[in-house]
């Protein structure tokens, strides 16, 4: 069976990263510097963005390398960064 491309970006990441996927609860992806939520479709970041509430630490929303544009769009003005699908910071977390 082929895994999603959510599957795979958070696989990717969790790797490169550190921390585990799949998670038992809250955001995809959490190690000990950062939380990690990765989201596929732009019509579901704020729902990413409300995921990754109540984490003291770093908080990113990871998303596929065509979508890095709206996403730092989506999260102007917020302390949530972004990531793309390699997890590699295209916009701090504040």
């Amino acid at each position: 069976m082929a895994k999603s491309k959510h599957d795979q970006i958070a696989r990717r990441i969790a790797r490169k990263r550190g921390g585990k996927y799949p998670p038992k609860k809250g955001a995809d992806i959490v190690n000990a510097r950062e939380a990690i939520e990765v989201e596929v479709d732009p019509n579901k970041f704020s729902d990413g963005i409300r995921q990754l509430q109540g984490y003291h630490k770093p908080r990113y929303l990871a998303v596929p390398n065509s979508l890095v544009p709206l996403a730092k769009k989506r999260t102007k003005g917020l302390k949530t960064g972004v990531m793309d699908e390699n997890g590699n910071i295209v916009k701090r977390a504040g």
